[in-house]
This record gives C-alpha cells, sequence and structure tokens, in this order.
C-alpha cells in the first residue's frame, strides 16, 4: 500500500520545491528591478505583499472548490498557475509603459499558483501511509528549503557567469520545474483525506474550537518569523551590509535556506526521539536572539550569522505547528489545512512588508525593519507557553 504512494510523495516533494521557486526567486531581483526599471524599494515591496495576499485569498478561497473538483485537478491548476506566472514574468514588464504593472500580473499568475500549493501538498502527504505523520511532514517541508536552496544558487551562479541583465532567461527555465511537476500530478495516485464513512469538519465547527485559533496565531507568527528575513536578506546582505550580490546571496538567503532544511531534515529523521515541544520552544528562543544580532550587532560577519540562524530557529515552526494541529482537530481535512495555509501566508505577507515599511520611514534601514519583526517570534513563544499551561503538550505523543 505505501510503495504505490512513493511517486505521489515524491510529486508533492518536488511541490515544494515550486513553492519555493515562486517565492525566492524574485526577491533575488528586487534590487535589479529598482536599478533595471527605476521601482522604489517601497513600491518594491508592495510585490511581496501581492504575492502573499493572494496566496492566503486562495487559501480561503479553496475551501468552496478543492473538494468539489478534487485534488489531482486542483494540483494540475496550481502547477499551471506558477509556469505560467514564472515566463510571464520575463515577458510582461517590457510590454507595459509602467513595468511595475507587468511585474504585478506575474506574480498574480505564480501567487495562486503558490496559494494552492500551500493548500494541498501538506494534506496530499498526511493522508499518504506513513509510519510516523510528523516526521513525514518534516522532511516535505525540508523540500521547499532545498527548494530555496537551488533557486539562490543556480541563480546565482547563472548570474555570475550570464549576468544578471539576462534574469529573464532564467525565468523562464525556472517555469520548466511546475511544467514537469504538472505532468507527474495527471499519473500518480492521489489519496483520500477523509476515511470513508467519516465528514471533515465544517468551517462553523472549526471556528467554535478554541485550540483552533491559537494554531492559527502559531502559523501567522510562524510564516512572518520565516519571511520577514527570507524575503530581506539579499537585499540586506547587499544594501545594508555593502557586501557584493554574489558573496551576499550565497551568505544570506543561502545559508539561511540550508540551515532551515537542515533543522527540518534533523526532526525529519530523528523525530520520534525529540520533544516537539521543547524543540519548537527552544527554535523561537534562538530566533528572537538571531533578530536581534542582525538588528544591533553591525558588524557585517554577524549580520549574516544572524540571517542564517534565523534559518535554523524557523525550520520547525510552520511544519511543527502543522503537523500539530493536525493530529489536535481530528476530521479538519481540506478546511483545516486551508485555513491554517491561510494563517501562514498572513504572516508570510505581514512580516516582509512590516520590514520595508518601518524601513522606509527610516531612510531604507532594513536593521530597523527586522528589529520591528521581532514582534513575531515573541508573540509565537507567548502562544507556546499559552499551549502548554492550558492544553498540554503540543505534542501528540503521550
Amino acid at each position: 500500500m505505501k510503495n504505490q504512494y512513493n511517486k505521489t510523495i515524491t510529486a508533492c516533494f518536488t511541490g515544494y520545491i515550486v513553492q519555493a521557486v515562486v517565492n525566492n526567486f524574485v526577491p533575488l531581483l528586487f534590487l535589479t528591478f529598482r536599478s533595471e526599471y527605476g521601482i522604489p524599494l517601497e513600491k518594491i515591496t508592495m510585490l511581496i505583499t501581492i504575492n502573499f495576499t493572494l496566496q492566503l485569498c486562495v487559501d480561503l478561497l479553496s475551501v468552496t472548490f478543492v473538494d468539489k473538483i478534487g485534488y489531482r485537478t486542483s494540483m494540475i491548476i496550481a502547477h499551471a498557475c506558477a509556469a505560467a506566472g514564472l515566463i510571464l514574468l520575463a515577458v510582461l514588464p517590457g510590454l507595459f509603459s509602467d513595468p511595475f504593472a507587468g511585474l504585478v500580473i506575474a506574480v498574480v499568475f505564480y501567487a495562486a499558483g503558490g496559494g494552492l500549493l500551500e493548500v494541498l501538498v501538506s494534506p496530499v502527504v498526511e493522508a499518504c501511509p506513513s509510519d510516523n505523520k510528523e516526521k513525514a511532514m518534516s522532511m516535505l517541508h525540508s523540500f521547499y528549503c532545498w527548494g530555496y536552496v537551488g533557486v539562490v544558487l543556480i541563480s546565482t551562479l547563472f548570474f555570475k557567469f550570464f549576468s544578471v541583465s539576462n534574469w529573464k532567461i532564467l525565468s523562464i527555465i525556472w517555469a520548466v520545474v511546475p511544467s514537469v511537476n504538472m505532468i507527474a500530478f495527471t499519473r500518480v495516485p492521489v489519496p483520500q483525506l477523509i476515511a470513508d464513512g467519516e465528514k471533515g469538519m465544517t468551517l462553523k465547527e472549526l471556528f467554535n474550537t478554541k485550540v483552533f485559533w491559537l494554531f492559527m496565531l502559531l502559523m501567522l507568527c510562524a510564516g512572518a518569523s520565516e519571511q520577514a528575513i527570507s524575503q530581506w536578506a539579499s537585499a540586506f546582505a547587499e544594501k545594508g551590509l555593502g557586501i557584493n550580490k554574489t558573496l551576499g546571496d550565497l551568505a544570506g538567503p543561502m545559508a539561511f535556506a540550508v540551515l532551515m532544511g537542515s533543522a527540518r531534515l534533523f526532526y525529519g529523521r530523528h523525530g520520534e526521539k525529540i520533544n516537539l515541544d521543547k524543540f519548537m520552544r527552544a527554535s523561537v528562543v534562538l530566533c528572537i536572539i538571531s533578530y536581534l544580532c542582525i538588528s544591533f550587532i553591525k558588524i557585517p560577519a554577524a549580520g549574516l550569522a544572524g540571517c542564517a540562524l534565523t534559518g535554523l530557529s524557523v525550520g520547525i515552526l510552520w511544519p511543527g505547528t502543522f503537523s500539530k494541529a493536525s493530529s489536535a482537530i481530528k476530521r479538519g481535512g481540506t478546511s483545516l489545512f486551508a485555513l491554517l495555509a491561510l494563517a501562514g501566508d498572513l504572516g508570510c505577507s505581514g512580516g516582509p512588508t512590516l520590514v520595508g515599511i518601518v524601513s522606509g520611514a527610516f531612510s531604507d534601514n532594513l536593521r530597523a525593519g527586522i528589529l520591528a519583526a521581532v514582534i513575531f517570534p515573541v508573540l509565537m513563544l507567548a502562544g507556546l507557553l499559552k499551549r502548554k499551561q492550558k492544553y498540554g503538550r503540543i505534542s501528540g505523543k503521550k
């Protein structure tokens, strides 16, 4: 039974690589957009906001149609939108008198695909037969990180050898990934999320479940804590630390991604031996320390170390919350995963947006923006402590 779903799990892992491409390729080009199209950083921030805001809208709307059209069809649509967005990113800016309008349309397409993938991939893996769901979920989310690493490394090498001015060619090359995986989802088996004879919870039932709202807060803070650094790491290394783009991308966002993936891979392999409660709380404390390091220590090496340590610290937060919410709220089904993804994407939008707004208010001082965003890991720590106090261990282990 398990073997027949191996290809499904592989396709889901690749789906998270697609998610990494659509979320992390464009941030590498923020300063390029500013120089090539004359778009100020405050306006470029809107691309992040539009991306994750549209993703959270798709998260919410998916509750109404995913179960009706099926997970296979939804997966195919998601990958088609992601591929179209990456292709349009290369084509549309040159066709508009205002290049920013072309960028926005491209973002709308790939954000729709990314939002659907966020809703679809985790529950499909959760539904596949597995000995340890928490480990499988952590392994799945580690592929987002490896995709992130691949995006940064391959893009950096491309820019080094072929010039950043040829970024449009690379955008079309990245579109191959969702195109190929879309074909894979036409063939692999897709499991049922809810067992025969059972019904998933309605929105009203979820909303009346108190612990659901705590998990929503945790997901929002997990997304914000991760993306506030992830989306600005390249610009911070280049502008805030005065490091050249190649070294900045390798030492900033790529180091962040490697350590985030390592944390998820570590739990994916050794999760049965680890108390997830303590692991998550310790990770949030490390996240707060990393934010403060980036904000207050002006030595470039310390700033880069802070970015990298943030990746390590946020690694378990998103998949850990996802998995524990699924364990704590039985029969959550599509509605639960969609709303958790909505909360996470709201954080993914709010975190980087807060950094951009505060930075702009302080003369493009990214340190000030990152300091303001420390509120998110602080709130998450408070939420985890509240969960422990009121509901017991966040881990499903007895």
